[in-house]
């Protein structure tokens, strides 16, 4: 199944091997693309607050701010190294004004569907099975910082959920997974 964008059932990706290899791929391809990869596994920020950015809302700064499309609300979310280093790689020979991901077609930002295009693309040609799309960048940052923390406290808050069975069921932590781990569990 193909989960086409706006639809809200993609997977995250759980592999380390499998993002390793997308974001080999997409650096060969280019740099744009891999950065937009990059950036969206490492800021667990929706790809419709990501593609507008500019080189001045991330160059210089600790924490990003955004006034997220989805619910209208302000969000300041600290970036983590890893974004730091890839900015600052990617804004190297960039104007503050410029956007981050420009569309090759004129002056505007890529769009939605082609970001989809992007990340899809590149699953497909890494061989990654599952319902891909740009949504999965979101949830492959909220499924690997709870393997990392454990903290879904934190992680709900990150994403502004309501619930922590929200945030669980949206990283794809399910009862088949749940099954496993109790199946090998002693005291």
């Amino acid at each position: 199944m193909v989960a086409k964008q706006g639809q809200n059932t993609v997977d995250p990706i759980r592999d380390p091997e499998q993002i390793r290899a997308m974001k080999e791929y997409l650096l060969h391809k280019s740099y744009r693309d891999y950065f937009l990869f990059a950036f969206g596994i490492n800021s667990g920020l929706r790809i419709s607050d990501i593609v507008g950015l500019r080189v001045m809302d991330v160059r210089n700064t600790e924490h990003l701010r955004i006034k997220e499309k989805k619910t209208g609300k302000i969000r300041k979310i600290r970036m983590t190294g890893a974004l730091k280093q890839e900015i600052e790689k990617y804004t190297r020979q960039m104007a503050d004004s410029d956007l981050l991901f420009p569309s090759r077609k004129g002056k505007d930002p890529i769009g939605r569907e082609t970001a989809w295009k992007i990340v899809n693309g590149a699953a497909r040609a890494c061989g990654i099975q599952g319902a891909i799309g740009t949504h999965t960048m979101r949830k492959t940052f909220g499924y690997h910082f709870y393997q990392q923390t454990k903290d879904v406290a934190m992680l709900q808050q990150i994403f502004g959920h309501s619930a922590p069975s929200v945030t669980l069921r949206y990283i794809g932590i399910n009862d088949e997974m749940v099954d496993r781990v109790l199946e090998s569990f002693s005291l």
